[in-house]
């Protein structure tokens, strides 16, 4: 690592900047069941916290909350010092400072890659072709695909998708990003390529909250590490305290399922070495 390198997870690299994201006392219930249970959370400028937990703790909801693609039932979020849930808001002109990547990469599939990026530049924020066209090129060239720009999603692996994906958020011009598992819907040799993008992302400064099962990633490029579980946050902290060494028995218990998921299906006997069977 060169000297004047600071590795990742020992100095915060934006200690003094304001938050970009801040959530306060957030709720979301879907009927009698209540999914978020007052979720107190801050993301400075800069700062990639990644949240992890098991299926239905509240991640992706958590999320979607952000940019208001779900209505909280309680609490606050701001973004960028603007609270998104304030019932005046604009939230289109918020949400024009939000990239989101999900699990499905939702590209137009009768148009081409380019005309994919292209497109929402145009509709939503008024660029003309030309100046739309050569910002999809700049992106796409920024995610390694710059030589697949006239091909038709149909063509591409889903790794390639994906950061076709990532480069359409990109081509906003984004203060934030959220991802929502990007790697889950892929084949696990695509997984890297769009980690790797992602790990650029991150060292250039974007601000991103990522949703995500992928523990290396988590270890080697969060800021910090959220674990939910039952609509709370259970522990927060450096990547390496939180994946590494948990301080807690329940964030314990889910890496241990994550990092070794054959060992809760180990035959365990307690029989003499000699008694063993076969």
């Amino acid at each position: 690592m060169p000297q004047n390198e600071t590795p990742r997870n020992e100095t915060p690299r934006n200690e003094t900047s304001r938050n970009e994201i801040e959530i306060r006392g957030l709720r979301k219930s879907f009927g009698d069941n209540e999914v978020l249970r007052g979720i107190d959370l801050e993301v400075a400028r800069g700062e990639v916290v990644c949240v992890i937990g098991p299926s239905g703790s509240g991640k992706s909801t958590l999320l979607r909350c952000v940019n208001l693609l779900e209505e909280p039932s309680a609490g606050q979020v701001f973004v960028g010092g603007t609270e998104v849930t304030d019932l005046d808001v604009d939230i289109d002109a918020v949400r024009r400072r939000i990239g989101m990547v999900f699990q499905q990469f939702n590209l137009f599939p009768h148009i081409t890659v380019t005309e994919n990026l292209v497109l929402p530049q145009r509709r939503v924020l008024r660029r003309d072709k030309v100046k739309a066209a050569a910002v999809a090129r700049e992106n796409l060239d920024r995610v390694g695909l710059a030589e697949k720009a006239d091909a038709y999603p149909a063509q591409l692996s889903g790794g390639q998708q994906q950061r076709v994906a990532i480069a359409r958020a990109l081509a906003m011009g984004p203060e934030v990003m959220l991802f929502d598992e990007p790697t889950s819907a892929l084949d696990p040799e695509l997984v890297g390529d769009v980690l790797a993008v992602m790990r650029v992302l991150a060292g250039e400064g974007m601000t991103m909250m990522v949703v995500t099962h992928e523990m290396s990633f988590a270890r080697e490029v969060a800021d910090r590490v959220v674990f939910m579980d039952g609509g709370v946050i259970v522990e927060q902290g450096p990547a390496e305290q939180v994946v590494g060494a948990p301080r807690e028995e329940r964030t314990r218990n889910f890496l241990n399922r994550i990092l070794d998921p054959a060992a809760e299906a180990r035959p365990t006997s307690h029989l003499p070495p000699g008694d063993q069977p076969g």
